[in-house]
């Protein structure tokens, strides 16, 4: 752990963690990226808060989860006549320009936003599905009134899953990205129960398509790549391991892949994206830190597990808010400067980072949804 920080106690952290996100979700069900930094204000993901809404969901916050697939939904619905078009030019051999397809991030009244960004991005389709299905898992519900969206969303990335977008983190957008792969294959994996035969089918189809492609172009030396052809590896790839759970975490593919990502990207704790990053100096990411954890545990390694969960409580500020990163081991020093004249320093509290933090200390037993009601 580094020795600039002392680890937040636990659960004062934790119970901070659920308050920020109940807080800050906005009446229509958004969960803001960043409630300050410039980048990211006034805006939500629908990876993001997808994950966001799946932590908030095992805390014990299922209506706040409800609320933001509820803005999902109505956020897919006033789009479904264009979905409709992007599935009907696809399926006719005319796939529709990147600028034409679903944008990454809407604005908290559900538009499309004025801003220039990196936009097309499919992982987050895939994220809602799984995390919907995860939150009613645990929480039980009626799921009819998602059906029309959940349709939507399945027909939207049956007809758009091969095609190269950007990753998780808005590059490499000529790329197919295997931890893309492994969110729409989770989401669709997930609802194929929930829909009719006829659209069942191809889901499953979809999925079968996305395994077989992962097996043949998306491993190298035995673990998942950062994109297909890749020789890198990507920190977004533990999530395909968990929580998503497409990778199973006991196979010899997830094991390997949890190892080289620790080998390659983990440094005391801290989890970088991916070496060659130059993002605010290429720091290490909490919430990385906490899907490794996540997979870590999965596997049975609950020692580094609960290491990983150390160093990501460890980079809380004073006020116990969470950064999107640190820069206590830079790959690309030089470069940090540049950003924070550009955006200014990086962006905390990160509603993701704390939503991560919440969901590996729930799997850790750190904390249970009731103590986060009343903090010990």
């Amino acid at each position: 752990m580094p020795d600039s920080r002392t680890a937040a106690p636990t659960a004062a952290l934790a119970a901070h963690s659920i308050r920020l996100i109940t807080a800050l979700q906005t009446p229509e069900g958004a969960y803001p990226a960043s409630p300050t930094f410039s980048a990211y204000r006034g805006y939500c993901w629908f990876r993001d808060g997808a994950f966001i809404a799946d932590a908030a969901s095992a805390a014990g916050e299922g209506a706040s989860a409800e609320r933001f697939f509820d803005w999902c939904a109505r956020v897919l619905e006033d789009r479904a006549e264009h979905i409709r078009w992007i599935v009907a030019e696809s399926a006719a051999g005319r796939p529709p320009a990147a600028e034409r397809m679903l944008p990454a991030r809407y604005t908290f009244d559900g538009g499309d936003g004025s801003d220039e960004w990196w936009d097309f991005q499919l992982d987050g389709y895939g994220t809602w599905l799984w995390a919907l299905v995860a939150h009613l898992d645990r929480h039980g519900g009626d799921v009819q009134r998602w059906r029309t969206a959940i349709a939507l969303t399945v027909d939207y990335l049956v007809a758009s899953w091969e095609r190269p977008c950007y990753d998780w983190w808005e590059e490499h957008a000529m790329h197919v990205h295997v931890s893309t792969l492994a969110c729409v294959g989770a989401g669709l994996a997930a609802v194929t129960h929930l829909l009719d035969a006829d659209r069942a089918g191809r889901a499953t189809a979809a999925v079968d398509g996305i395994r077989a492609l992962i097996a043949s172009e998306g491993v190298l030396d035995g673990h998942l790549r950062k994109w297909l052809g890749s020789t890198a590896v990507d920190g977004s790839l533990a999530a395909a391991v968990a929580p998503l759970g497409f990778v199973d975490a006991h196979s010899a593919v997830g094991a390997r892949t949890v190892a080289v990502l620790d080998a390659h990207l983990n440094v005391d704790g801290g989890v970088h994206r991916f070496l060659g990053d130059t993002f605010f100096g290429g720091g290490q990411l909490p919430l990385l830190s906490c899907f490794l954890g996540l997979a870590h545990l999965a596997a049975g390694d609950r020692p580094a597990a609960e290491s990983l969960f150390d160093w990501a409580a460890s980079t809380a500020t004073p006020d116990l808010d969470l950064p999107e990163q640190v820069a206590d081991h830079l790959i690309a020093p030089g470069m940090r400067q540049e950003w924070i004249d550009r955006w200014g320093t990086a962006a905390t509290p990160l509603l993701w980072s704390h939503a991560m933090l919440l969901r590996l200390g729930l799997a850790l037993g750190r904390f249970t949804p009731d103590s986060l009601k009343d903090p010990r």
